[in-house]
């Protein structure tokens, strides 16, 4: 099994069998603010598509639900390839947000995922306050079965106002202000690369976010070894896996405290049940996996039942029951 894909703790079942027996008076249900998921687990944007591509993996109807890929509200190509660098503990990209845009997706590939029975979180992105603005309006027709719209502010702005969204509160406030019009819960995904998380956090949930996601990738470079040139097309990139899984868990935990009445959806190197734990007993009522699918995409049956197993085992009448339970 791939490193990515290595146990480090609570219950696994290959193939994502199901719960152990006993464990089916367990409430697999998660709530993020106003809206109720399934499960707990969720994949992470940009890991998973835009449609019904990890279908023949899991049954996405038993996700809390499928994060898209970020969508403009138009069409962009992307950085040039190389965009994808293995490394130690995870991964390096640089793909650049290369997609359809949200109509073509509307129209294109979300019947199909929708077909799956699977709840949906559409996540959006713009290089200007303004593009934010159109695919949120843009979305304001989906159907019911999305459920949520994630605010990607881990972008550079074109603004003339320098640097990333999610590393200026102001401006992140302002892109949350713009995105009202999306007519569904928000969540705000928030960059690690800064120590203003908490001054952002508080900024986009008094601008309208329900929900924050905690975290994108670690600003990274990684070099060719035979060239010793940057190996991936773009220069530098993000890291994700489990070497940011500490970083995560900090986050988590520092949000948390800081705005315990906010719901946070965890992120960043969850490869197995307990990776989830740890996020969720920090403050996160759900989470996202994301690099561990290019591994195998089976671990999200795997650590959607391993919450199961493990909230069994320790007398725990739900997987909700997790959230917070460090503190407890």
């Amino acid at each position: 099994m791939s490193r990515l894909g290595r146990r480090r703790g609570g219950a696994i079942h290959p193939g994502g069998a199901g719960p152990v027996a006993g464990a089916s008076a367990i409430d697999a249900a998660v709530t993020v603010g106003s809206v109720r998921l399934r499960s707990a687990v969720m994949t992470a944007s940009g890991t998973a598509g835009y449609g019904a591509e990890l279908a023949p993996f899991v049954d996405l109807s038993t996700l809390g639900a499928v994060v898209t890929k970020s969508l403009a509200p138009y069409d962009w190509p992307g950085n040039p390839a190389p965009r994808l660098h293995p490394v130690h503990a995870g991964m390096m990209n640089a793909v650049g947000l290369q997609g359809p845009g949200v109509a073509a997706w509307l129209a294109d590939a979300l019947p199909s995922l929708l077909e799956t029975g699977a709840h949906v979180v559409c996540s959006i992105w713009g290089r200007s306050v303004e593009d934010y603005r159109r695919a949120a309006e843009m979305l304001a027709d989906a159907p019911g079965e999305v459920v949520a719209v994630e605010v990607n502010l881990s972008c550079p702005n074109l603004e003339g106002r320098g640097g990333i969204f999610a590393h200026d509160a102001d401006l992140s406030a302002e892109v949350l202000a713009a995105t009202e019009s999306c007519g569904r819960p928000r969540w705000a995904k928030l960059s690690p690369n800064t120590d203003r998380i908490v001054e952002v956090a508080r900024a986009v949930t008094d601008s309208g976010a329900e929900a924050l996601t905690l975290v994108n990738t670690l600003l990274g470079l990684a070099l060719d070894p035979t060239t010793l040139r940057p190996a991936l097309g773009n220069g530098g990139g993000g890291l994700s896996g489990p070497a940011i899984h500490p970083v995560a868990v900090r986050a988590v935990a520092d949000v948390r405290s800081a705005l315990p009445d906010v719901p946070i959806v965890g992120a960043g190197g969850i490869a197995s049940t307990f990776d989830a734990i740890e996020l969720m007993a920090v403050g996160a009522s759900a989470v996202q996996i994301g690099t561990a699918l290019f591994a195998d995409p089976r671990v999200l049956a795997r650590v959607r039942d391993g919450l199961i197993d493990e909230a069994h085992r320790r007398g725990l009448p739900s997987v909700s029951a997790f959230t917070d339970l460090a503190a407890r």
